[in-house]
């Protein structure tokens, strides 16, 4: 349990925001909120408290609209010590913990109304992820796992499940060693996003690192109280979520892919390629546990090689005609083939119709 300590505000005086945020805590756990839920929502109120009391604004009944609007402006403004902005992103995260604080405060009868119940939220871009991996660039990465070392083995073991599933980093450090059901070849992500447990495929090569690591790295990992989770440190303890992010980077580097990335770098590839190999979109929203379609829709714009191919067999002006064979009048399908990237039954419906037939050209014009 957070303690107070974590919260700035005088101790002594019962009714500021330094107990209401302790306290406020306290209600998120009892009602089995997630940790990670708890965590962020402490972040962002404690942000907000820091900021009021620097101003003189130690309890609930101070902070009014124009309070709350002087604080969006302030995020907005904000640079770190490197000079850069926040991200939208986390604006939005800070400024919906407060919203969510005063109307707990509100509801606990502390305040008559929520001051920040007007508040206009900034639009969240939704960009596309900085960088995909290649599936030659993912057996790269993996490949530098030294499998003749226990840590290797593990790592190796790791970035499988992470390629294999797609699972969130929080997620893979809470597995279990009887999450994974290799007769069905299955993984079950428990108290996942949302704290849903859901059910994804896990691939046979995966499969098989895990059982590597469990037969010949685990054993040496393990130390007593022996623990159930599934990849353990140097000490025999679940990994923490900062070691898995620094660590995971650490290859993405090693492999000088002029990528970056860590952990999410395996998920955003894994549903990317999926789409590209002729996933359903749905299946991936499954897998990758999104509450909401126009998450995973995301990944439609990233999946660039299919729309490639397409505009490179739709379109005139895509190639270079002076580059590429052209295939004879009245060609046939094989030649066709040949001389173009088109997929075979298109390229058997376009010979059927005569598509092979090359239009009139018009004369050149020259200028000058």
């Amino acid at each position: 349990m957070t303690a107070k300590k974590d919260f700035p505000g005088n101790e002594s005086d019962p009714e500021a925001m330094f107990h209401w945020a302790y306290r406020f805590a306290v209600w998120m756990r009892v009602r089995n909120y997630s940790e990670r839920t708890v965590l962020t929502m402490l972040s962002g109120v404690r942000s907000f408290v820091e900021w009021a009391r620097d101003r003189e604004l130690e309890h609930a009944n101070q902070i009014s609209k124009p309070v709350v609007d002087t604080y969006q402006r302030w995020l907005f403004h904000y640079r770190n010590d490197e000079g850069k902005p926040m991200a939208f992103s986390s604006q939005r995260v800070r400024l919906q913990t407060v919203k969510n604080f005063f109307r707990w405060l509100t509801k606990q009868n502390v305040i008559a109304s929520n001051p920040a119940s007007e508040l206009d939220m900034p639009r969240v871009e939704r960009r596309i992820p900085k960088a995909i991996l290649t599936e030659r660039e993912v057996e790269k990465v993996l490949a530098l796992a030294d499998t003749t070392d226990v840590l290797g083995m593990r790592d190796r073991a790791m970035m499988e499940v992470f390629y294999s599933t797609g699972v969130r980093r929080h997620e893979l450090a809470r597995l279990d060693v009887f999450d994974i059901e290799p007769s069905r070849g299955v993984l079950t992500v428990r108290q996942g996003q949302g704290t849903k447990d859901r059910v994804v495929p896990i691939g046979d090569r995966a499969l098989t690192w895990v059982a590597k690591y469990l037969d010949a790295s685990r054993p040496h990992l393990v130390a007593p109280p022996d623990s159930t989770a599934l990849f353990l440190s140097e000490r025999g303890e679940r990994l923490t979520l900062n070691y898995l992010t620094q660590h995971i980077r650490l290859y993405i580097e090693a492999a000088k892919l002029g990528k970056s990335g860590s952990c999410h770098l395996f998920r955003h590839s894994m549903a990317t390629l999926m789409l590209e190999g002729g996933a359903d979109v749905r299946m991936i929203q499954e897998m990758l546990g999104h509450a909401d379609m126009s998450t995973t829709a995301i990944y439609t714009r990233v999946s660039i090689r299919h729309l490639k191919r397409v505009h490179d067999a739709t379109h005139p002006g895509a190639k270079d005609e002076t580059s590429r064979p052209r295939p004879r009048e009245n060609a046939g399908p094989d030649e066709l083939a040949r001389a173009t990237p088109l997929d075979h039954e298109l390229l058997l419906s376009l010979a059927a119709e005569g598509a092979d037939e090359e239009p009139e050209q018009a004369p050149l014009l020259k200028i000058g």
